[in-house]
């Protein structure tokens, strides 16, 4: 008896430790932070804490810091994505042609993708440095005067979406390498036989053919981007003057240097509406796009 209800429920029972383990790493961690939000809270064990409703929500929402992160979070973000996304494609579609040394060239190219990015934060912080850099010795090279980089309050968010694209354009270009390989020949053979050129093959059959494709990548990217706290950490903390304080590093500078763990948690809780309806939004995108297709 017991062996036949063990078997009906094979699914269940092997199931159940990976749920068990998302409910205790991801969903506990998500509510305890929604309910802290509702408090005022130091982490001093002397004093507990205090209930203030609404109140941390009220703050951050009529705090100019916290537009201002809103407004960074939103630029590094979207500037990011647009440009992997379009040297990503572009590179795809270089890689997957065969040519001489095509898999070292792909290896090296990959490289930044599987590089530390706290590691890549430091050396990029040497490259930028405005004295002694490689950034600025390359310029002075080229007859070009030196730049403060990271330094500068106009400079330093172009420059922090420059590395995120060093390291993170060739995820872009991997997957849509995977949506190439796997695209019919029938198209182009019919448009071989009309006189097709290779610019008119791009645009009018392999780009709308790896739609679904971009928009996956680009999906997967949007969430990563929003994400994003060690690069910007380890090169400006946020800094100068909180031009690249984006959400995550304010809601970390409340949390862990203002000890003020109800009103970083209710930063937290924002930023992650934020992010799940940048998400939603990409997937009615891409729904559209298949129902259009």
């Amino acid at each position: 008896m017991a062996t036949n209800w063990f078997d009906r429920n094979l699914k269940w029972i092997y199931t159940l430790p990976a749920v068990l383990f998302v409910l205790l790493m991801m969903v506990f961690p998500i509510l305890y932070t929604v309910r802290i939000s509702f408090f005022e809270w130091s982490m001093s064990a002397t004093s507990p804490p205090k209930w203030v409703g609404l109140a941390n929500y009220i703050t951050l929402l009529t705090e100019e810091r916290f537009w201002k992160s809103v407004q960074s979070t939103f630029t590094f973000t979207f500037g990011a994505i647009i440009i992997e996304t379009f040297l990503g494609v572009a590179i795809a579609l270089l890689l997957f042609r065969n040519f001489r040394g095509k898999n070292i060239a792909k290896t090296i190219f990959l490289l930044p993708m599987v590089a530390t990015p706290v590691a890549m934060g430091l050396v990029w912080l040497l490259i930028y440095e405005p004295t002694i850099g490689a950034a600025n010795t390359l310029l002075k090279l080229i007859g070009l005067d030196p730049q403060l980089w990271i330094a500068s309050p106009t400079q330093a968010l172009p420059s922090l979406i420059l590395i995120d694209v060093w390291q993170w354009t060739p995820m872009i270009s991997l997957i849509v390498m995977a949506g190439l390989s796997t695209l019919p020949s029938e198209p182009y053979e019919a448009a071989d036989v009309d006189g097709a050129s290779k610019w008119q093959k791009l645009i009018h059959i392999t780009l709308p053919l790896l739609k679904q494709t971009i928009i996956v990548a680009m999906m997967l990217r949007l969430i990563d981007v929003m994400k994003t706290f060690d690069i910007i950490y380890a090169t400006t903390q946020g800094g100068p003057n909180n031009v690249s304080e984006t959400l995550n590093i304010y809601g970390y500078t409340l949390g862990f240097q203002y000890f003020k763990l109800g009103t970083a948690s209710s930063l937290l809780v924002i930023f992650f509406a934020l992010v799940m309806g940048a998400t939603l939004l990409m997937i009615w995108i891409r729904k559209r796009m298949e129902a259009s297709s």
